[in-house]
């Protein structure tokens, strides 16, 4: 019979990989909850409609990358591709609140069917955070100095930040017109596919467009910062002077329009050169009128997502804490009390790992040195029938015999 096997862009995670994922997300939990976000866990399954709305019918997202199918009701339902959608529409059930900032956190894997790349699977993970109800500049410098802190912390280096703003319901038709404009003088047929179809239906997204044919016949295509008006000239300008002071330096990039259809005003990527052409590792924007579009008050919003196997190309691997002890066992009549014996260490705080059959000494000293414990318990006939218990320091090789009720105390010697 022949194995299964997994399916091509899901990948299993092990340890070293799982630990860095388990790190980033601890991390993520304290510096994020320092900034006031309580965390939130929305289902992976989501009516198709909620990322249609949302995201946007001309997005590649929803064109092309989701993972769509029909229930037995016959229902459309979608494999998450991006978290901010399901926040928000929790956020409107729980009883969206008009008045005050709302701040959530949230991770797990989102769904997209794209090229599996370095980096990206069709399943990956996300740490995800939104700040809701305030369209204060100052929330927008909060949301880029919350993620500057936490990619810090990470201690990843080598990384840049990129800024722009995509203006408003107010002066946003008016680019649209002239990019529009624009692009009636390019020869359409030299522009891709999507392009093609975009620089009609949506142009903004062709400034977004990673095709090199596509990027040099819009070079001189004109900036949205530009046409912003005054109230979102203001806005941008309040951020930047914000980062200004904080210190933290960012590239404007006016191309810079983020994937979904959503964000309006302040967007923001970081990036490095580390990871190969997809050098995005996270980003996000402000989204003024998504909660309304979703079915819920007319709420102001910004938020951001960091893409965690990307992140963890850059980590490298995470050291944990070695085992205190491994316990040996030389006889079978052994066995249950040193089973006994490790559960009482562990309840007391100790970590470690006892053997469940008998092997030669040889054997299970391989196994302590394999786990990298600092000390070996040895438990056979002769120590059971005296009531005590060996104790091997792996770094000397010096060893002891200590009654079973002093375990705990040898071990404290060493350093707990």
């Amino acid at each position: 019979m022949s194995k299964i096997q997994k399916i091509k862009g899901f990948s299993d995670l092990f340890t070293p990989e799982s630990t860095v994922h388990t790190h980033m997300e601890n991390l993520a939990r304290e510096t994020f909850g320092a900034y006031g976000c309580r965390e939130i866990r929305v289902p992976i399954l989501e009516k198709t409609e909620l990322f249609a709305r949302s995201i946007g019918e001309e997005t590649d997202v929803v064109q092309k990358e989701m993972y769509t199918f029909a229930d037995r009701k016959g229902r459309s339902l979608t494999m998450r591709p991006e978290a901010t959608a399901g926040v928000l529409r929790a956020f409107i059930e729980a009883g969206a609140p008009s008045d005050g900032v709302t701040k959530l956190f949230a991770c797990g894997p989102m769904f997209r069917y794209e090229r599996p790349q370095k980096g990206r699977l069709r399943q990956f993970h996300q740490l995800d955070v939104e700040i809701l109800g305030t369209n204060a500049p100052q929330a927008d410098a909060e949301a880029v100095l919350m993620l500057w802190t936490f990619l810090s912390r990470l201690g990843l280096k080598g990384l840049e930040l990129e800024l722009n703003s995509l203006g408003c319901p107010k002066c946003r038709p008016v680019f649209h017109q002239r990019l529009r404009d624009f692009l009636a003088s390019v020869e359409t047929s030299a522009l891709c596919e999507d392009c093609s179809r975009r620089a009609v239906s949506n142009p903004l997204r062709v400034l977004d467009c990673k095709v090199p044919a596509c990027r040099t016949l819009t070079k001189d295509a004109p900036r949205i910062v530009d046409a912003l008006c005054p109230e979102c000239a203001e806005h941008f300008g309040q951020v930047r002077r914000i980062l200004d002071s904080a210190g933290l330096s960012y590239r404007l990039n006016d191309r810079l329009v983020r994937g979904l259809d959503y964000y309006q005003r302040t967007t923001f990527e970081v990036v490095s050169g580390e990871i190969g052409a997809q050098t995005a590792v996270a980003g996000g924007g402000r989204y003024d009128g998504l909660i309304r579009q979703l079915g819920g008050p007319d709420l102001p919003g910004i938020g951001f997502a960091c893409g965690m196997e990307r992140l963890a190309l850059l980590c490298g691997e995470i050291r944990v804490s070695d085992p205190d002890f491994y316990m040996a066992v030389l006889d079978d009549q052994a066995l249950n009390t040193a089973l006994l014996l490790a559960q009482r260490l562990r309840e007391r705080g100790f970590s470690g790992e006892v053997s469940f059959d008998v092997r030669s000494v040889k054997s299970q000293m391989r196994q302590a040195n394999k786990l990298g414990v600092k000390t070996c318990l040895l438990l056979g006939q002769d120590e059971m029938d005296k009531g005590l218990i060996v104790v091997k320091d792996m770094a000397t090789g010096a060893q002891k015999s200590v009654a079973q009720d002093d375990i705990e105390q040898a071990l404290g010697f060493r350093g707990r």
